[in-house]
């Protein structure tokens, strides 16, 4: 079954990620922390997918489960017509060159003991995409002026680098092996404001010469909404707004997203904005509140929320919201 213009490139299906909790002696299974809690999405070739919520809402956990680096506990990943989530090692490898990832913290990411060329050259290396080290290194020099950096700095160590530039050998890495898909976990989120237009720039640049697709996962809306085509607002390990992103960011639906945009500061002082102040603090993902998750916090719940679950549902076209009493 190959990729068509009917057939997204992505399509995650109620994935589920639920971590368990071990204590005692026999480290038992005590509860489970629930992560990501029913999360379908498609992603079309090409565009861009911002995915924003607060600081353990799932989003990472999401992508990682995209790509399997976490075993996802129930749920489908289909890329290009194919079950990532079902596929043995061997063909799972196959299709991880065509899936890759930019990780959140520039110096966590990259390993001190290598060289810079030898970080990027390591994809082609496993998956026997250059016929000698001629070639690889050939193939380092090139990316690394792709990315803005100096094919000299193959030869240095991550330690000589600054934060932005170890960013750009990270995005090197990542478009080593030819991917079609490159999922950026907060890939700007650890870096000055100033580099992260840069690093911002850089991607939208990559992406129109390699015609590359991005799952962007951010908590800087500002951030997501100069990249991202579409963007999807999750809670508690839920989706709760997928919209274009000029449309969310003018006419959100779900309260949540209310909540979230009312916080991203205005440039223009003439432009007023009322503040919602979301009451109490986010629940505990162990023990996630009934019905809608965002009930205890949002103005508008009522008896329905607290026991109803909503479903994503259209209410614009392509625009969906999960909320029993949308704006």
């Amino acid at each position: 079954m190959s990729t068509t213009a009917a057939t997204p490139l992505l399509q995650v299906k109620n994935l589920v990620k639920h971590f368990p909790i071990r204590s005692g002696l026999l480290q038992r299974v005590r509860d489970h922390v629930q992560a990501v809690d029913g999360v379908s999405f498609d992603l079309e070739a090409g565009e861009t997918l911002g995915v924003v919520g607060e600081s353990g809402c799932g989003k990472s956990t999401t992508g990682r489960c995209i790509l399997r680096l976490i075993e996802p506990s129930s749920g489908e990943v289909w890329f290009e017509g194919r079950n990532v989530t079902t596929l043995d090692k061997d063909s799972l490898r196959a299709v991880a060159r065509e899936m890759q990832i930019i990780f959140q913290d520039p110096y966590a990411s990259l390993n001190p003991r290598m060289t810079v060329g030898a970080i990027i050259g390591e994809g082609l290396v496993i998956h026997q995409m250059a016929a000698n080290a001629k070639e690889v290194e050939d193939r380092v020099a090139k990316l690394l002026q792709t990315v803005g950096l100096s094919p000299d700095y193959m030869r240095r160590y991550p330690h000589e680098f600054s934060g932005g530039q170890r960013q750009r050998i990270g995005i090197a890495r990542a478009l080593a092996v030819n991917p079609k898909l490159v999922i950026c976990d907060e890939a700007v989120s650890a870096l000055d404001v100033s580099i992260q237009a840069q690093v911002i720039n850089l991607l939208e640049d990559l992406q129109q010469e390699f015609n590359l697709t991005y799952l962007f996962i951010a908590h800087d809306l500002s951030v997501v909404e100069h990249i991202s085509r579409r963007v999807a607002v999750m809670y508690l390990g839920r989706i709760v707004e997928i919209a274009p992103s000029r449309e969310l960011y003018t006419t959100p639906k779900h309260p949540y997203t209310e909540a979230l945009l009312s916080a991203v500061p205005i440039p223009d002082p003439t432009v007023k904005r009322k503040r919602i102040v979301l009451q109490g603090d986010v629940p505990s993902p162990i023990h996630p509140p009934s019905g809608c998750h965002f009930h205890p916090r949002c103005a508008r719940a009522q008896a329905q929320c607290k026991t109803e679950a909503p479903a994503l549902r259209e209410l614009a076209p392509g625009h969906t919201a999960a909320c029993h009493f949308p704006n």
